[in-house]
């Protein structure tokens, strides 16, 4: 691998940013293939091209045979992430379930004697305000963030900086009582009711638990869910295009 290769994709790798490398066996160039641009050698070669946006696509690593020569193609997609602001029980059954789920989770709470490591052990834990967190991890659209403190001065920035983000889930524990008085608050700063209705509150599918743990359950299979409708919806978009 050329050294301006791996300082691209490193830097993709920081930046969350998808990205494929194609290399032809048969004389080691090679092309980066992200979402809007191709760049290297092969970014002409248009099979080459093709079998990276796939990749990009399918998240999947192969070799594939084309009239140009046999290609190694390498996905380097960054793993979904959850973010969940507040290090209450809730959070405590929610972040392990998560990561056997896949995903890279982030606590995030200021309140160091809910928000230490014996808690969350092998888990991101952030001591910062919500909102600087937040501003700094940047939400993308791998990107799950759930608050669960019910502390307007903890989950409110955390939600700003979340519905101004690209974050394919967004999440706030709270009844329903409770999401009217947060929706005032929020449209107050500047939220808009568009924006306002991508929170799932009361957060999680109503499976009748009280626990928890039962909470929790809820919680990652609302989160599973709008994840798998997303992908269903694009499905169609992209094979059209």
């Amino acid at each position: 691998m050329k050294l301006s290769t791996l300082d691209a994709l490193q830097a993709a790798r920081a930046a969350r940013r998808p990205v494929v490398l194609v290399k032809r066996i048969a004389d080691g160039e090679e092309v980066l293939i992200f979402k809007d641009r191709a760049e290297g050698a092969l970014a002409s070669d248009a099979a080459a091209v093709a079998a990276g946006r796939a990749a990009l696509e399918s998240g999947k690593s192969e070799t594939v045979e084309t009239a140009s020569g046999k290609l190694f193609v390498q996905a380097f997609i960054p793993p979904q992430r959850m973010i969940v602001v507040g290090a209450v029980h809730i959070a405590q059954a929610l972040v392990p379930m998560a990561a056997m789920s896949g995903f890279d989770v982030t606590v995030i709470d200021p309140r160091r004697a809910f928000a230490s490591d014996s808690r969350f052990p092998g888990v991101t834990v952030l001591t910062d305000w919500p909102d600087e967190a937040m501003e700094r991890l940047k939400p993308d659209p791998a990107t799950a963030v759930v608050t669960l403190t019910h502390d307007p001065k903890l989950d409110d920035p955390a939600l700003i900086v979340a519905l101004n983000s690209d974050a394919f889930y967004v999440g706030s524990l709270g009844s329903r009582n409770t999401h009217a008085k947060r929706k005032a608050r929020l449209n107050e700063a500047g939220i808009t009711d568009a924006q306002f209705a991508r929170i799932h509150g009361p957060v999680g599918l109503n499976l009748g638990g009280r626990s928890p743990a039962e909470i929790a359950i809820s919680i990652l299979a609302q989160i599973i869910q709008v994840r798998s409708a997303q992908a269903a919806e694009r499905e169609p978009r992209e094979r059209a295009a």
